[in-house]
């Protein structure tokens, strides 16, 4: 198993942020580059080994010494890069933008931002397609005086509408800079910046930096609201005592980690944390990563590590097509129609007319991603991704739409259409992303043109193809990933509807975002299909206090005929603990400060024979397990538990 120990590039790179492009990573970071640029730039394919490629703009002619945090965001075949500029008392936040992640950038002429201080702009394009600008700014007039976050609309990528409301101000003692901040009249001064945006289960989460690198309190949070818009703040959660923020200092062993962006890993299932944190000289902030994911509502960071952690899992398939290739691909696609070729990282299908299909296996149950872009002036068909003879996803440009074509369990067509945004240009990269979990097929574009399909029963192994109809086409960045996430975010959906199959009796329901199962008996749900090495992560709770006897637990690599073991948690005199339970024997783990009522993530690593359990970020051991391919269980015992989320994702053998 290959590791990785943080950080993971030691020289200087603060406020880094990472955009995720054609499958590679391009990372940004605050300051002035030795080529005299602005804003040094990394590229990488793995999160982990990064390659210095220089500045990404040339300064600006007015003489400002402070170029900070920038972020960049890719639309419709232009990348713009927003940042902070000035003397660090008076900063302003502008736009640049280029053709290339690399850059060089352009600066655009425009100041966003009319306050006297503003520093730390994020991007977030919602559902809807509307672009909001979160930024930091000064606060003087409320009780805790500082900096605290703010959010306006983006008219266009150049434009705010220049009506920021507050997000996140300061409240709390841990938000303290400076107790008595010269620069602003001696004045109790607190900081919350580096606001950085995500979206889970229609909530939406703000995560912040807040206090002084310095002091031991420091660290990152986040706030939640249930509309992006939400006219008031939004809920912190850390208040520093009874809740502590989610990456904090660790005293002797990381300090200062803070102004965190997001992204998701290789195998495009699991989300990364991207900080910096103080090298151990205390010289410079360097660049690090952890996990990001949920228990329920609760965000989790698992870190910031400072000993080797596993590294990001890779898809099962990535091609960068970075081999040049003439009348075919190669390697595992088998091209029929058209004629295919790979240049410049990218997979082109040149003939206008006809189907052409560019074949290869995938599974029942994947993650698909991959960038395409229409080729000539003026295209018509279609182009995208089929999913063996039961779906197919595409998009026509010459009808303004995208195009969901799958058959169902009764062998009809359905389709499933959804509006391409105005200004689409078929001619720029789009990423397009495909998840097919059991029976239903999930399906983005750009991140928010969004439908479902139900399919027909899963295929065997199944296939997956580049597919052109009447067009000419290029793809890039594609990646494929085994295994599969159940958010039960679908409203009237059953489990049956999701895959999965209740055993050993149990009343199982999906509602309200969670699937259930009721106290009254003992109940068993398992769901496929089998893989050979895996990790599987489960969000859980009790609803309430069961029972002596009551408990929820999990069979995480189960073999029809032979349940494989079980692992329950149970009730431990005063205390919970984990218990193993296989061939008569069973063997307790105790889970110190563990809260049952609350939402709780395990975590269940099978490879090479062995399974290694985790709670949260807590090692909890190894105990064999079956070599061969294996489905998953959930259990409950005469207790109502609530799951959050399961996920399976394939690993190599």
């Amino acid at each position: 198993m290959e590791t990785y120990l943080n950080p993971v590039y030691h020289h200087s790179f603060p406020d880094p942020f990472v955009l995720k492009f054609r499958g590679e990573y391009w990372a940004y970071s605050t300051g002035v580059c030795p080529d005299g640029r602005c804003f040094g730039v990394l590229r990488s394919r793995d999160l982990v080994s990064w390659e210095d490629v220089g500045g990404a703009l040339e300064p600006l002619a007015e003489p400002h010494p402070q170029y900070w945090a920038p972020e960049v965001t890719y639309h419709n075949g232009r990348f713009y890069l927003y940042y902070s500029v000035g003397d660090e008392v008076n900063m302003h936040i502008r736009v640049a933008v280029a053709d290339r992640p690399a850059g060089p950038f352009l600066d655009s002429g425009r100041r966003l931002t009319g306050e006297q201080f503003a520093i730390d702009a994020h991007v977030f394009v919602a559902a809807d397609g509307a672009w909001h600008l979160f930024y930091a700014t000064d606060f003087l007039d409320r009780a805790h005086v500082g900096t605290g976050t703010v959010r306006d609309r983006l008219l266009d990528p150049l434009t705010l509408e220049g009506r920021p409301t507050p997000v996140a101000l300061p409240r709390y003692d841990w938000h303290v800079f400076d107790p008595r901040r010269a620069e602003k009249g001696g004045v109790r001064w607190h900081t919350i910046e580096g606001p950085f945006v995500l979206e889970r289960k229609r909530r939406f989460y703000q995560m912040f930096s807040g206090g002084n690198w310095q002091n031991l309190s420091y660290g990152v949070s986040y706030a939640l609201a249930d509309r992006i818009d939400q006219p008031g703040e939004w809920r912190q959660v850390a208040d520093g005592e009874r809740v502590l923020p989610v990456l904090r200092t660790l005293p002797g062993q990381v300090i200062g980690p803070g102004h965190n962006s997001v992204v998701r890993g290789p195998d495009n299932m699991q989300l990364y944390c991207v900080y910096h944190r103080w090298s151990a000289d205390g010289g410079e902030r360097v660049l690090a990563i952890d996990r990001l994911d949920w228990a329920g509502e609760r965000m989790l960071v698992l870190g910031p590590s400072h000993t080797p952690q596993l590294a990001p899992a890779p898809p099962v398939l990535a091609d960068f097509f970075d081999d040049e290739r003439e009348g075919g691909l190669g390697e595992p696609w088998a091209c029929a129609g058209g004629r295919w070729a790979a240049r410049e990282g990218a997979a082109l299908q040149l003939e206008p007319r006809g189907r052409a299909l560019a074949l290869a296996v995938a599974g029942q149950s994947f993650v698909a991603e991959v960038s395409l872009r229409a080729l000539g002036q003026a295209p018509g068909g279609s182009y995208g991704l089929a999913l063996g003879d039961q779906a197919e996803v595409l998009l026509a440009p010459a009808r303004r739409e995208l195009i969901v074509r799958a058959r169902d369990a009764s062998g009809r067509r359905t389709y499933r259409r959804r509006r391409l945004p105005a200004d689409f240009d078929a001619r720029a990269d789009h990423l397009l992303r495909v998840e097919r979990d059991a029976g239903q097929v999930a399906v983005s574009l750009d991140g928010i043109a969004r439908c479902t399909a139900r399919l027909a029963a899963p295929d065997g192994a199944g296939t997956i193809a580049l597919v052109t109809k009447d067009c000419a086409a290029a793809f890039a960045g594609f990646a494929l990933s085994l295994g599969w996430q159940d958010t039960f975010a679908d409203q009237g959906a059953s489990p049956a509807d999701r895959g999965w199959q209740a055993e050993r009796g149990g009343d199982w329901r999906i509602e309200g975002g969670r699937l259930y199962c009721d106290g009254g008996s003992r109940g068993t749900i398992v769901k496929g299909p089998p893989l050979e090495a895996y990790e599987l992560v489960v969000s859980v709770r009790l609803e309430e206090q069961p029972g002596a006897s009551g408990c929820y637990g999990f069979y995480p690599a189960l073999r029809d005929g032979d349940r494989g073991p079980l692992l329950t948690v149970e009730r431990d005199g005063a205390g919970w603990a984990l218990v193993h339970r296989e061939g008569g024997a069973a063997r307790a783990t105790a889970l110190p400060g563990f809260a049952a009522l609350d939402f709780q993530q395990f975590r269940f690593r099978k490879q090479g024979g062995r399974l290694a359990i985790s709670w949260e970020a807590r090692d909890l051991g190894e105990i064999p397990a079956p070599a061969q391919p294996t489905r998953i269980g959930l259990h409950a015992d005469h207790a109502a538990v609530a799951f959050d989320m399961v996920r399976v994702a394939a690993l190599s053998a």
